[in-house]
């Protein structure tokens, strides 16, 4: 199959009402795709989701989703709408812990237009709850990626990332290392290992991770959605297989 025949999108949609709250707008929130893709991406921490949702938004014209970049935009931007669901979610960041799916979900439905743009989205790990919405907004998916890899590459990526104290740019020792060794070459602060990032807590999190996300692929499974995609390889050869998946017919 020829995947490249989809050319990417121009005038896609941006993010402001996403990122900083539903009283925000976008430059162009009228837009509407001629095939707008509806689709959630599952997979292990590192798995390198992140990189193909950013591939997808070009090849596809979906914005990407994530309530990571929520969050990171409230805690660094006055211009954000902290709602009650935004600050429940920034004080459990605080303390240190993980936002709990009922506050996702809170959040979610705060930005619910952006579920229904025609744009399309990309939705970077979301609770199985999160169907509730969709159901009530009468938003029907194209398919669910989960990103497979074993768990020994897994450990490998996280504990080669470090990360920069200034900018918090991402670099990996192996494949991705800075022009000095642990120092940025943005902007020349020094690099550091997380400590969920060591091996030890590597394995912590992904017990966590295929504890709660088992019930989530079968859930998806049942109702022929789910479309697996080994994750290891270049993120090009990734892409190709993902697309390969979104295009194929439901089972």
């Amino acid at each position: 199959m020829n995947t490249s025949a989809t050319k990417p999108q121009r005038n896609a949609p941006d993010r402001t009402a996403w990122l900083l709250g539903p009283t925000k707008t976008c430059s162009k929130p009228s837009i509407r795709l001629e095939r707008p893709y509806r689709l959630i991406l599952l997979g292990a921490p590192g798995i390198g989701k992140g990189t193909q949702a950013e591939l997808l938004h070009k090849r596809l014209g979906a914005c990407h989703l994530s309530t990571g970049d929520i969050f990171r935009a409230a805690k660094n931007c006055d211009a954000c709408d902290i709602s009650p669901g935004m600050a429940t979610a920034l004080a459990a960041m605080v303390r240190g812990e993980l936002v709990d799916d009922k506050t996702v979900l809170q959040i979610v439905k705060e930005r619910v237009g952006c579920l229904r743009c025609g744009g399309g989205f990309i939705l970077d790990g979301f609770p199985r709850t999160l169907e509730e919405i969709l159901v009530a907004e009468r938003v029907v998916l194209d398919c669910v990626v989960d990103y497979e890899l074993p768990l020994a590459e897994v450990v490998a990526r996280l504990s080669g990332r470090r990360i920069c104290l200034g900018c918090e740019n991402v670099y990996h020792i192996a494949t991705h290392p800075p022009r000095k060794a642990d120092l940025c070459d943005r902007c020349g602060k020094r690099l550091v290992q997380r400590d969920d990032d060591q091996p030890q807590a590597i394995h912590v999190r992904m017990d966590a991770y295929q504890r709660l996300t088992a019930p989530l692929i079968e859930f998806y499974k049942e109702r022929s959605l789910l479309r697996r995609v080994p994750a290891s390889g270049t993120p090009g050869l990734i892409l190709q297989r993902t697309m390969e998946q979104i295009y194929a017919p439901k089972r």
